[in-house]
């Protein structure tokens, strides 16, 4: 993944000087709140596959937002004083981002939120998945592994992230279905694989053996959390552990046996948002990404829907392999 973070990096210093040169072509920016993991930087590399980027349609660039709703709006005024056509936003924060979306609107530069949500009734549209169906669904896993008895812990997403929201809602509604179930430790780790690695060994020292069951918020979280398993010289296997994104190291997880992973197509979300973006600033704009094709049940219309929910894919045994051919 090192050479797509330089991809991405570079692109994002690089696409900004060439809109002095293209004029006539529209500026957009992608406001993420980090690109510091693997799920992000696959989100920011099909944005800037997109064919309207490589055909010169439209002029991209990348703002990495170092997991900070303070840096996130100083580069929202960043592209409102230089005249963006529109801004793609992924917010670290669900609350915080709403005075960035306000600032480009009463610019009159329109905002497409994609991947995760900002309470704000002004964005233009939204381009995600419902992260409440995650949740649910990485739980549902989990829960009919230990039979619905015994104890789990919830490695959280950074705390009002609206991911970290709405997955756990998810959590809960399934865990309501099992009361025989308890949640023995619930606390963020901020996505990050070493933070959940540090708190599963505190938990594991606390609880022992009455931990059946491993809830991670996304998969660099799950991940840790089987590093911190295998450190103690415990086996993986006597662990029901579930993860979202469908990260590569997630990918071999499961094709291992060692945990479950529901895949977010973060490039879909990424290059629906940028064809939702164009089609508000040039006009009679068609999408150029084939992702309307591949989820039909997402229907264009002619970009003008409040939402479009790009649909989640449980990785399987039956599928994984095909995934992992993809990342080559």
């Amino acid at each position: 993944m090192k050479t797509l973070l330089k991809t991405v990096t570079v692109a994002g210093v690089l696409m900004g000087s060439t809109a002095a040169v293209a004029q006539d072509v529209p500026r957009v920016g992608a406001a993420v709140y980090g690109l510091q993991a693997e799920f992000m930087q696959i989100w920011a590399a099909a944005l800037e596959e997109h064919p309207a980027v490589t055909e010169g349609v439209v002029d991209i660039t990348i703002f990495d937002g170092r997991y900070d709703a303070l840096v996130q709006q100083e580069q929202f005024e960043t592209m409102i004083t230089q005249g963006f056509d529109a801004i793609i936003f992924v917010p670290i924060d669900i609350e915080a981002g709403a005075a960035a979306v306000e600032a480009a609107h009463a610019a009159g530069i329109p905002v497409v939120g994609s991947n995760t949500r900002v309470n704000s009734d002004l964005l233009l549209s939204y381009v995600g998945s419902d992260d409440v169906v995650s949740g649910r669904m990485q739980a549902e896993i989990v829960l009919e592994q230990i039979g619905c008895e015994g104890g789990v812990v919830i490695l959280e997403g950074p705390i009002g992230q609206s991911a970290q929201i709405e997955r756990l809602e998810g959590n809960m509604q399934a865990l309501a279905e099992c009361p025989d179930v308890t949640v023995l430790e619930q606390q963020t780790a901020n996505w990050s694989r070493g933070e959940a690695q540090t708190l599963m060994e505190n938990w594991l020292t606390r609880h022992g053996d009455n931990i059946q069951g491993v809830i991670g918020q996304n998969d660099e979280m799950a991940l840790g959390a089987i590093e911190a398993i295998r450190a103690a010289g415990l086996d993986v296997n006597d662990f029901a552990i579930s993860g979202i994104d469908g990260v590569t190291d997630a990918l071999l997880a499961v094709q291992a046996g060692d945990m479950a992973s529901i895949l977010q197509d973060g490039a879909a979300q990424a290059q629906g948002a940028l064809d939702v973006a164009l089609a508000a600033v040039i006009e009679g704009y068609e999408p150029m990404s084939a992702i309307w094709e591949q989820y039909e049940d997402m229907p264009w219309n002619a970009g003008q829907d409040a939402e479009y929910n790009v649909p989640w894919t449980p990785v399987t045994l039956d599928n994984v392999e095909d995934l992992l051919s993809m990342r080559q």
